[in-house]
């Protein structure tokens, strides 16, 4: 019984990512009506995540399934902060730069944040510096850190989660849909 509940939780967590994606980028390019990528994945498509972790973040209900995944270890601030840097990156107003660093700052690296992310004090201090004149590099060294934060801790845990493993079967699962 357990099992099933884990899964349940699991798909509601996922089902708000993939609502509240900041990642709707790719919606627009493709107009509404082709909202293809919100389904789930192939179990081909779903193993693909399993060779690099790009491509698990690149592809949308992955992002969603690992931020699931963190939330469920407590360690969601970490791909939060990593989309924040990405958004930051394609940042094109100078004005936009500076506010958006300063949020970034305010949100994850400063202390006491409310999405602290783990990065050392020397780390800090530069970003700390650089926010004054923003420029897209601000963040880079900390982004770099989380993300192989991200690739050596999380990454390996999520590709071993039942969740992961349920999406890379064959066959789909014909006990929950009798179940309804």
């Amino acid at each position: 019984l357990l099992h099933s509940s884990s899964i349940k939780d699991w798909k509601t967590r996922l089902s708000y990512f993939l609502q509240n994606s900041s990642n709707s980028t790719k919606m627009k390019s493709k107009k509404a009506g082709k909202h293809r990528t919100y389904f789930r994945p192939s179990p081909e498509e779903a193993q693909l995540w399993s060779e690099a972790f790009d491509e698990l973040l690149a592809n949308k209900y992955g992002l969603a399934a690992f931020r699931a995944f963190l939330k469920s270890e407590f360690c969601e601030e970490n791909i939060e902060f990593w989309l924040a840097c990405e958004d930051f990156k394609k940042t094109k107003s100078p004005q936009k730069l500076s506010s958006k660093a300063k949020k970034i700052y305010n949100d994850f690296i400063e202390k006491e944040a409310p999405k602290e992310i783990n990065i050392d004090f020397q780390t800090k201090n530069m970003i700390a510096q650089s926010i004054q004149e923003a420029t897209h590099t601000c963040f880079s060294a900390a982004q770099k850190r989380v993300y192989s934060l991200m690739e050596n801790n999380s990454y390996p845990r999520f590709l071993e989660s039942e969740f992961y493993q349920e999406l890379c079967k064959k066959t789909p699962i014909t006990r929950a849909a009798q179940g309804t």
